[in-house]
């Protein structure tokens, strides 16, 4: 997919998150929307007791999910990496180009890791700093996955693939609706379940992002997907999510069957 190709798509992706961010009903029930419009299916659903503990993690993880992405403020910070805006991007750009210089926040070389235009924060506000800080955790913490699925090495490709940036962004937002973390508690037994999980791993949720990533283009290759696949492929992802985190022996994120898709 060449430059112009690859922006086109990305802007159609952007576009329908901002969509769902912004509550339009219009998109409902189509393009990537279709993989989060399910909250009126828990209003009936019993909440869960949490332990302190529990509620301690929850919070903080709430507090991550409701920092606005704002890269006008540079003093601040993303919270979990100690880190300010500017060197958080440059980091993240160092993780997917090793070597290669950046000239400049915004900069056409931005679209070379698939974002829609040369300032990724116009993406990034999507989903918040929480997906910044999700794609750098899986860029430190995996490098050689974040490679495979940056560079599009694994599997048949299409001749559209998914921009990859963008599709990271997608991922964050599709977890928080499947936890279902705009809650004040869980409301539905995937949630309950990821939050034991959370207690004893701080960064539960940063390697669910990875797996979910590894699932979702493993998931695609078995598809044949291409670009208008996108959807139906997230919503595949979620499921098979779903079904693994609700498996009687998981007690580790680390016992889920997708997480073997991950190498470092």
């Amino acid at each position: 997919m060449n430059i112009e190709d690859l922006c086109i798509f990305s802007s159609i992706i952007f576009f329908v998150i901002a969509a769902v961010v912004a509550g339009s009903a219009a998109w409902l029930g189509r393009g990537l929307s279709c993989v989060c419009a399910q909250r009126r299916d828990f209003e009936d659903q019993p909440s869960f007791e949490l332990t302190p503990a529990q509620e301690e993690c929850l919070h903080r993880l709430q507090n991550r999910i409701d920092i606005g992405y704002d890269s006008s403020i540079p003093e601040h910070q993303v919270q979990s990496l100690k880190l300010f805006i500017p060197e958080a991007l440059k980091a993240l750009w160092h993780a997917a180009f090793p070597g290669e210089q950046l000239y400049g926040l915004i900069s056409e070389q931005w679209k070379e890791m698939g974002w829609q235009g040369k300032d990724p924060s116009t993406d990034f506000r999507g989903g918040g700093f929480i997906s910044l800080e999700n794609l750098l955790y899986f860029g430190r913490n995996f490098p050689k996955s974040f490679q495979d699925l940056l560079q599009k090495k694994e599997g048949d490709r299409a001749m559209w693939e998914y921009p990859f940036a963008v599709a990271g962004v997608n991922i964050t937002f599709m977890l928080i609706q499947m936890l279902d973390f705009e809650a004040v508690k869980p409301r539905t037994l995937v949630g309950a379940t990821f939050l034991k999980l959370l207690t004893e791993n701080e960064s539960a949720f940063d390697l669910l992002y990875c797996i979910t990533f590894k699932l979702m283009d493993h998931i695609w290759l078995d598809m044949h997907a291409s670009y208008m696949d996108f959807n139906t492929v997230m919503k595949a992802t979620r499921h098979q999510l779903e079904r693994e985190l609700l498996q009687e022996d998981i007690v580790r994120l680390e016992d889920l069957p997708s997480y073997s898709l991950l190498s470092r």
